[in-house]
């Protein structure tokens, strides 16, 4: 009897040990990975076509972690200080002489990291129909900042109305003409101007994103236009704009590739028909 109860004793004690330290340790679940911080991404652009181009991309750099940002301005001027001062990241509206010109006279630190498309110049009618029809002492509008409205100048130029100082190159002003036999008379307003002034002039001298934000088709409607393989259409490609430093913060890299990519040329050449031009 008592080495029955002995035996009992320790079959109990058996199965206490197997119950308390048998299995396997539970298996600890790995800690859930925390979402990567977003990062705010602003940019300055006019409307058209810089503010359309960019909302190509949005999408594209959320999946990234970038919220991308889009002011739309209806000047030259502040989105270039917005960036200067801080408020806003980079900037997409102008081209490199205009920016050059601008840190000259405003004593700016802005450079530019890339070019995305070009804007062809266009003469556009106002009271008179054609370049044919233009009367002695027609009034052509024009932009009223110095690159602008130098370029305006070239392509009368070379429309063959008159003849510009080769000295004065994307300086040049109405003072520098050296030949204008048809006394032509220049009317200088701020560039966002010149398409609701359009009838009170002979002709009007548009850039393409004002020409599309005033109802016009830089394809169809212009008279004549700056050709899109020339030297203008380098010179004077829109360009992607940060303060400098900024230049190879990775949103902004980020932003580039985005932007130079085929949706995007795809984009711009279905959309605009030849009104905007890729320069990627």
């Amino acid at each position: 009897m008592k080495k029955i109860l002995t035996l009992i004793l320790a079959l109990t004690m058996a199965v206490g040990l197997c119950a308390c330290g048998g299995g396997d340790a539970p298996t600890e679940e790995p800690a859930a990975e925390e979402p990567a911080e977003t990062v705010t991404l602003k940019v300055a652009a006019s409307p058209t076509p810089h503010a359309e181009i960019l909302a190509q991309v949005v999408d594209v750099l959320a999946e990234q972690g970038i919220d991308l940002q889009i002011t739309e301005y209806g000047d030259y001027v502040i989105p270039n200080t917005a960036v200067e001062e801080g408020d806003e990241d980079a900037n997409f509206f102008q081209h490199t002489p205009y920016l050059e010109q601008f840190n000259e006279e405003n004593g700016t630190h802005l450079v530019s990291v890339a070019k995305i498309h070009y804007e062809p110049m266009g003469i556009y009618a106002g009271k008179t129909a054609s370049l044919e029809e233009l009367p002695d002492g027609a009034v052509i509008a024009v932009p009223n900042d110095v690159t602008n409205e130098a370029r305006a100048l070239l392509l009368l130029e070379a429309q063959g109305l008159i003849e510009v100082d080769d000295e004065a190159g994307l300086n040049a002003t109405p003072n520098d003409i050296t030949s204008n036999p048809k006394n032509l008379q220049f009317k200088e307003l701020e560039a966002a101007m010149l398409p609701q002034t359009i009838e009170e002039v002979d002709l009007s001298i548009i850039n393409s994103n004002y020409a599309l934000q005033g109802g016009l088709n830089p394809a169809e409607d212009a008279l004549a236009s700056e050709s899109s393989d020339s030297v203008a259409a380098d010179t004077y490609a829109n360009i992607i704009v940060v303060k400098e430093g900024s230049e190879n913060n990775e949103a902004i890299l980020a932003l580039v590739e985005a932007l130079q990519s085929d949706a995007v040329r795809e984009y711009i050449n279905n959309t605009y028909s030849g009104s905007v031009v890729p320069m990627f």
